[in-house]
């Protein structure tokens, strides 16, 4: 078999954020694929259940997972998955995260306290991870070094402000990740 034939290195990156803060819009933004989604229309079950302070008119959540795929070269292939943002379906992160290089962190200054869990999550598996600030029709009234501190961010995580529905600021988002995982130091083994 020459390495032309040779299945391409995969990585994988998971997606994480609160309710509607733009995980699936991210993945669907940048993917060369059309995104493998599992949203559901809400229902009167999720009431008292789910947190839909401040999210609008949104209407359907991930009950799974999003999928998408971008080809980097014939060697090399990055899988995006986006978490559930919903608590209730927290448990699947576990599953999710196994062979992740990384993450992204998605959050929106309305509601910065959404994102507190996936930060939380990332940092206790020591998973390296980027945070993207989404600015829903360009709504921003925090600059980066006050949306860091109100995250209580470690300087060395990069963090970026923009609109995820625009896939040139998803593709500076997944670079910024590969720059801040090329940064790390290599594990003595």
């Amino acid at each position: 078999m020459t390495i032309s034939q040779a299945a391409p290195a995969a990585v994988k990156i998971l997606i994480a954020g609160g309710f509607g803060v733009g995980k699936t819009t991210l993945v669907g933004a940048v993917s060369e694929v059309a995104p493998l989604r599992t949203e559901e229309f809400l229902t009167r079950a999720s009431i008292g259940v789910d947190d839909l302070a401040g999210v609008g008119q949104k209407d359907t959540t991930t009950v799974a997972l999003d999928f998408g795929r971008i080809t980097v070269s014939p060697e090399l292939v990055v899988y995006l998955f986006g978490t559930p943002g919903q608590e209730r379906f927290w448990f699947m992160w576990n599953d999710l995260v196994n062979g992740a290089l990384g993450g992204v962190v998605i959050a929106d200054t309305r509601r910065l306290e959404t994102s507190f869990a996936s930060i939380d999550f990332f940092e206790s598996r020591d998973i390296p991870f980027v945070v993207a600030i989404n600015c829903f029709h360009g709504h921003n009234t925090r600059t980066a070094d006050e949306i860091r501190a109100a995250l209580d961010l470690d300087p060395h995580v990069p963090l970026l402000v923009g609109d995820v529905r625009e896939r040139p600021f998803g593709r500076d988002v997944l670079l910024a990740l590969v720059d801040h995982l090329m940064s790390l130091p290599v594990a003595a083994g």
